[in-house]
């Protein structure tokens, strides 16, 4: 739990001993390889933190076909923002990539942990906020470039991905198809 309290320690905004009351309301899950967190279609009522593994958030696409939007690392929170706000169906599903460890919180504990710490509020805000200017930052290199550019870029910013990630889940985040990155990484082997 070291890393989780790390966390609520974001900007200083808690002090040691409410992190350590609200740290007694996190409860471990242990989820195996391709297990969900949030299954597509369901209410996201948790909010959970990946005390070590990878999360993969994906949608289908009408056709059936996966698309991998993003991943959650280790020391991270996460969370479908737009289900747990509005209490819909989520689009997207969290799924762990390889066995992950999250310790989660259910929302209406959240909340009133919120109602008896005011400032959880404030690092509730501090936190999305900074995980969100993460991500469009992180997902920016997507826009730009050549398949070959964009798998450089991925490499260069997600090492620990690129080693435990299937490829078929790396190239879906690319947007390129994974015949595409097979030849990518063979002539990238190659040149070494």
């Amino acid at each position: 739990m070291e890393q989780l309290r790390n966390a609520l320690s974001f900007g200083s905004i808690l002090p040691p001993e409410r992190i350590e009351y609200i740290l007694t309301h996190f409860r471990e899950k242990n989820l195996k390889t391709n297990e969900d967190f949030l299954s597509q279609g369901s209410v996201s009522h948790e909010i959970g933190f990946v005390n070590h593994g990878i999360i993969r958030v994906y949608a289908l696409r009408k056709d059936g076909e996966e698309v991998t939007k993003y991943f959650v690392r280790q020391n991270q929170f996460v969370v479908d923002l737009e289900s747990y706000y509005t209490l819909k169906p989520s689009e997207s599903a969290l799924q762990a990539v390889v066995d992950t460890q999250i310790f989660a919180i259910r929302r209406e504990v959240w909340e009133r942990l919120s109602e008896e710490i005011p400032k959880l509020y404030i690092l509730t805000k501090s936190l999305t906020e900074a995980t969100l200017l993460n991500k469009i930052k992180d997902n920016d290199f997507l826009n730009f470039g050549t398949a070959l550019e964009k798998y450089q870029e991925f490499l260069r910013q997600y090492p620990d991905l690129a080693q435990q990630v299937p490829l078929q889940h790396i190239a879906s985040y690319l947007k390129i198809t994974p015949q595409s990155l097979s030849r990518i990484r063979k002539n990238l082997m190659s040149n070494q």
